[in-house]
């Protein structure tokens, strides 16, 4: 097995697992204080998440939401990152199996993230793709391209509605935004690349359980922004479930039928876990179960930050919404609090503060609420650009988003309508 290869310090150790939006802020944060961190992810690279939907849709390439975790951190002293996959916490003697070897700690931070929750059916997590990483939206993009391919070549009627046909299980701001830009390209980009196709005889569906799209915004918002799908031609179902799909037929639990290949799961996400705590300090949609602290229940030197953490009050007695916003302001928390630890003062409980949410549905459609403002339209699609823009780590990443979204807007183009890596599914033996 390979060695982690980590120096003793003669610090506290403080290792952090997951390079997402908490586990970076936090460790921005920690690298300016007297402690020894140390970052592990499977990836070497931290991604953006709100735009995964533009890499599956061809709006931006991988490298756009993409940046090095080391380019981060360089010349910072203090830090060691590892690429490495965490198997078992060993809370007994404060260490961690991983691929790389046994890794020990003082203080353990949980910033594991969260995976797409399929609710255990295993027919829809095996012919079904989420959109949670660079890879699941590379994903898309392939199925998408490989079923308008084998559309030209087809001859049966049926099989071609299968192919052309998109089917987005789920509402909320990934599906939405997934919808506005499916039904931007069928009408502005796929025309001219597949002229032998009617892409009149494209449906986009969305399948949302709740009775309104974007359930977490008001119902104001709401309304506003399925009225934006339904004037793109996108077909909105609320109050129904996908039951089942077997990898041409989508059933939806009122019995009705949908024929497709391409159906986008964004109806739900479960926390990654890892094993080794006590099952009473893990829910059943694996998040942590934490303090106002942010210390796991049960335990003094393990914290959970981000999606994986669920902090019950009053105020949010199934905790927190799972944004990014909720995560890097508990990641900047934490960091205060081992400040705190280190001048010997007692630590603080955390209170999010609600900046506002927003989706976008298309070129100049989107809705924003803000704590003191609620608005539509062109100048909220504006601002949710601006927004996003300036979260983006790395000002190369920047640039490179704003050029191509220029291009996209001017040209009524996305370019990046490539099969890098041709999808197969990987089913069940």
């Amino acid at each position: 097995m390979t060695k982690a290869n980590i120096p003793e310090l003669g610090k506290k150790r403080i290792v952090i697992i997951g390079g997402g939006f908490a586990g970076i802020s936090i460790a921005k944060l920690l690298v300016k204080l007297d402690y020894q961190i140390v970052l592990l992810d499977k990836n070497n690279y931290h991604q953006f998440q709100p735009l995964l939907y533009q890499v599956a849709t061809g709006g931006l390439e991988p490298g756009a939401i993409a940046y090095p975790i080391r380019k981060i951190f360089s010349n910072k002293t203090n830090i060691f990152i590892r690429w490495t996959e965490v198997f078992k916490i060993n809370p007994e003697n404060n260490t961690l199996d991983t691929s790389i070897g046994r890794v020990w700690y003082d203080h353990l931070v949980l910033a594991t993230g969260a995976s797409t929750n399929f609710f255990g059916n295993t027919e829809l997590e095996d012919n079904c793709v989420g959109m949670k990483s660079v890879p699941e939206a590379l994903d898309i993009r392939s199925i998408l391209l490989q079923n308008l391919e084998n559309a030209v070549l087809c001859e049966n009627e049926a099989e071609r509605d299968a192919l052309l046909n998109v089917v987005i299980v789920g509402a909320g701001p990934t599906g939405v935004e997934v919808a506005g830009a499916l039904s931007e390209m069928k009408k502005y980009v796929l025309p001219k690349d597949f002229p032998e196709l009617d892409f009149n005889l494209m449906d986009i569906y969305v399948i949302e359980s709740n009775e309104r799209v974007l359930a977490a915004l008001s119902p104001e918002s709401s309304e506003k922004a399925k009225k934006y799908l339904q004037d793109m031609g996108v077909h909105v179902r609320n109050g129904l479930r996908v039951s089942a799909f077997d990898g041409h037929t989508v059933t939806i639990n009122n019995g009705e039928t949908i024929s497709s290949k391409t159906v986008i799961w964004a109806a739900g996400i479960k926390g990654n876990a890892l094993v080794g705590l006590h099952p009473d300090a893990i829910t059943k949609s694996g998040r942590y179960v934490c303090d106002e602290f942010n210390a796991v229940k049960g335990y003094e030197n393990i914290y959970a930050i981000g999606d994986v953490a669920m902090i019950a009050t009053p105020e949010t007695p199934n905790g927190h919404p799972q944004l990014a916003t909720v995560a890097m302001q508990q990641g900047a928390h934490l960091a205060h609090n081992f400040k705190n630890l280190l001048q010997g003062k007692a630590p603080e409980k955390f209170i999010y503060h609600n900046k506002g949410t927003m989706a976008t549905v298309g070129r100049n459609k989107a809705v924003v609420e803000l704590p003191f403002y609620k608005f539509g339209g062109y100048l909220a699609w504006l601002f949710w650009m601006f927004i996003h823009l300036m979260s983006i780590v790395g000002f190369r990443n920047r640039l490179s988003v704003f050029v191509n979204w220029c291009y996209n807007y001017f040209r009524y183009e996305k370019a990046l309508r490539l099969i890098i890596r041709p999808y197969r599914r990987n089913t069940r033996s």
